[in-house]
């Protein structure tokens, strides 16, 4: 699909519904502006969420790991003893 876009004095450029809704862009979705021998490229762009874990969210998965170890330890143990 082809289209003329024009950019305001602002640098803001509108994208036409049409395109929009092909490409699956929704209010606040963010774009990669790229320059390339031809021109100019604009990709959707892939945002992943993050969480910023807490010291006790960080505690929680501390011990969580160390009961995993412990288990893992003594089940190696069972074994050993059993042969």
């Amino acid at each position: 699909m082809k289209t003329t876009l024009t950019v305001t004095s602002r640098g803001v450029v509108t994208l036409p519904a049409k395109l929009r809704r092909a490409l699956g862009l929704k209010a606040d979705s963010q774009l990669i502006a790229e320059t390339t021998p031809e021109g100019l490229l604009l990709r959707p762009a892939v945002t992943l969420p993050i969480e910023i874990y807490t010291e006790k969210r960080v505690r929680e998965f501390d011990e969580a790991e160390a009961d995993l170890d412990q288990f893992l330890r003594s089940r190696r143990s069972r074994k050993k003893s059993a042969r």
